[in-house]
C-alpha cells in the first residue's frame, strides 16, 4: 500500500507518520526531507516499507549515510516527481469523446450541450487539441 504525506513543518510530518502508517504500508512519500528522526519514525510505524519518496529537490539534500544504511536494510530512497500546478478538468477520455462527434459532424454548439461543457472552453479545447471537424465531401459527378 502506498501512502502520501504532506506537511508544513517536521513536527506536523511526525504527528502525521504515527497516525497514517501501518504494518501493510510498503512505499512512503514525504514532501520534506527525509531526516534521520523522520526515517526511524517511519520505520516504526511501517516496518514493511521497501520505498521511501520525497520530492527532487530535496534528495540532494538527503544524508548520504541514510541512504547508505536504508539500502543495506533493503529499503530504496527515490525522487519522485509529483504533478504542479492545477489538475486538469476535462480529461483525455472527454477530448476523444469530442473529436469522435467532431468526426459525426457534430456541430460545437450541439457538442457543448450534450456534454455541459461551455462553448468557449469547447472552442478552446478544440483550439489547443488540433481538434477539426471532420467534413465529408460530396461527389458531384
Amino acid at each position: 500500500m502506498r501512502v502520501e504525506i504532506t506537511a508544513r513543518n517536521v513536527r506536523e510530518l511526525l504527528r502525521k507518520i504515527d497516525e497514517s502508517l501501518n504494518e501493510d504500508v510498503t512505499e512512503v512519500y514525504i514532501n520534506l526531507r527525509p531526516t534521520k528522526e523522520v526515517v526511524v519514525r517511519i520505520l516504526e510505524n511501517a516496518p514493511n516499507v521497501k520505498v521511501i519518496g520525497c520530492p527532487p529537490s530535496l534528495y540532494p539534500k538527503v544524508s548520504k549515510k541514510i541512504i547508505n544504511a536504508l539500502e543495506k536494510m533493503g529499503i530504496r530512497v527515490v525522487p519522485i516527481a509529483r504533478g504542479r500546478g492545477r489538475p486538469r478538468k476535462y480529461s483525455e477520455k472527454t477530448v476523444s469523446l469530442i473529436r469522435e462527434m467532431l468526426h459525426r459532424g457534430k456541430s460545437p454548439r450541439e457538442i457543448s450541450r450534450s456534454l455541459g461543457i461551455p462553448i468557449r472552453t469547447l472552442y478552446y479545447l478544440i483550439s489547443i487539441y488540433n481538434l477539426r471537424p471532420f467534413v465529408v465531401e460530396d461527389d458531384k459527378d
